[in-house]
C-alpha cells in the first residue's frame, strides 16, 4: 500500500500548473519546508512569496494578489491559518470576492506531540460559517491532485485541509470522477453509512470490511467536500440505508457531522452518531494514538453500527 504525504502531492501539482500558467503564485508563512514548498520555490522564483510568520499579512497579499489577476495558493499549517487570519479571509476573500486558494497543512492532529496549540480542530467549523468559501479535505494522493487542479480553475475563495504525515492510498489510481461538491460512493451496502473525509475515509473503509465480516453492509461515502455539502448523497444514503455515522478528525461540533445532521433533522431524520474529537483540548500524541483515545477506529465505528442496528431490531 503506497504512502505518500498530501503535501507533497500539492507542491508537485503545483509546479506542473505553475509552469503552465504564470499566474499562479504561491504564498508560505515561514513555512516552505514544512509545506513541502522547496521545490516550487527552487523551479518557480519569481512566482513564490515567502511573507514570514505573519498569518494575517500573507492573506492580505494574496487577495491583493488575486484583485490584480493572479491565482494565489497560500500554503500555511491550519491551526495558524485558520484561526490567526480568519478576519482577513471573512473580509480579504469572502467579502471581496478574491480568488484566494487557502491550504491547511499538517491539519487536524497531525503535529501531535505539541497538543492544542498546533491541532486544529475547529477550522472546519469556523471556515463553513465563512460565505461563499469551499471547503475541501482530500483523502489520499490521487484526490489531493485532482483537488488542486480543480481549485485552480475555482473562481472564488476555498480552503483545503490536509495533513502532514504520509498516509495510505484510498484510491488505485486517477481514474475516478471527481467533482467539487459531490460525494464519492467507494463502496455500497444497505444496513448503514459511514461518511468519512480527509484521512477517516481510510478508517471508514477499513470499519465497513470489519463489518462485513458480521453480516453487516455499508455504504461509504468519501465527504471530499465539506462545503458545498452533497445534500443528494446524504439524503439518498438516509433514505436506502436509514442510519449513519461520520467520522472526522476535527471537533464533534461545527464539522462534518454537524453539517450532516443539519440536513438530515431537517429533511430526513434517521438515527446518527458523529465521531470526532470531543469537547476538550485533544489529548496530544501520534495521529494514531490520538484516533484511538477518541473512537475514531475500527473498533468504536463496529460498535456505534452494532448499536443503530439494534434500534431498528
Amino acid at each position: 500500500m503506497n504512502k505518500i504525504a498530501n503535501r507533497q502531492v500539492v507542491c508537485d501539482t503545483l509546479i506542473e500548473l505553475g509552469k503552465r500558467n504564470e499566474e499562479i503564485v504561491v504564498l508560505t508563512s515561514d513555512s516552505r519546508g514544512s509545506a513541502s514548498m522547496t521545490n516550487f520555490a527552487r523551479e518557480l522564483p519569481a512566482q513564490f512569496i515567502e511573507a514570514g510568520i505573519a498569518e494575517q499579512n500573507l492573506v492580505g497579499i494574496a487577495a491583493g494578489l488575486a484583485a490584480a489577476g493572479k491565482i494565489p495558493f497560500v500554503a500555511s499549517p491550519a491551526c495558524f491559518l485558520s484561526m490567526r487570519s480568519i478576519e482577513q479571509v471573512k473580509v480579504d476573500i469572502a467579502y471581496s470576492r478574491t480568488n484566494v486558494k487557502l491550504i491547511g497543512i499538517s491539519g487536524g492532529v497531525s503535529y501531535g506531540a505539541l497538543g492544542m496549540s498546533h491541532h486544529s480542530l475547529q477550522d472546519l467549523a469556523v471556515m463553513r460559517a465563512i460565505p461563499g468559501m469551499v471547503i475541501l479535505l482530500p483523502a489520499d494522493r490521487f484526490e489531493t491532485g485532482k483537488a488542486i487542479r480543480a481549485l485552480a480553475d475555482y473562481p472564488g475563495g476555498a480552503y483545503l485541509r490536509i495533513g502532514r504525515n504520509p498516509v495510505p492510498d484510498v484510491y488505485e489510481s486517477e481514474d475516478y470522477g471527481f467533482a467539487i461538491g459531490k460525494a464519492v460512493c467507494l463502496a455500497d451496502g444497505k444496513d448503514i453509512t459511514l461518511i468519512g473525509t480527509g484521512e477517516t475515509v481510510r478508517v471508514a473503509l477499513e470499519s465497513a470490511v470489519e463489518l462485513r465480516r458480521l453480516g453487516i453492509t455499508c455504504r461509504v461515502l468519501n465527504m471530499h467536500t465539506i462545503k458545498p455539502l452533497d445534500e443528494a448523497a446524504i439524503l439518498q444514503a438516509a433514505r436506502d440505508t436509514g442510519r449513519i455515522i461520520t467520522i472526522e478528525e476535527h471537533s464533534i461540533y461545527g464539522g462534518l457531522g454537524a453539517a450532516v445532521a443539519e440536513v438530515v433533522a431537517q429533511k430526513y431524520p434517521v438515527p446518527l452518531r458523529i465521531v470526532g474529537i470531543a469537547d476538550e483540548p485533544a489529548i496530544p500524541g501520534k495521529s494514531p494514538e490520538v484516533f484511538a483515545h477518541y473512537g475514531i477506529c475500527v473498533a468504536n465505528i463496529k460498535e456505534l453500527a452494532k448499536e443503530l442496528l439494534s434500534l431498528g431490531a
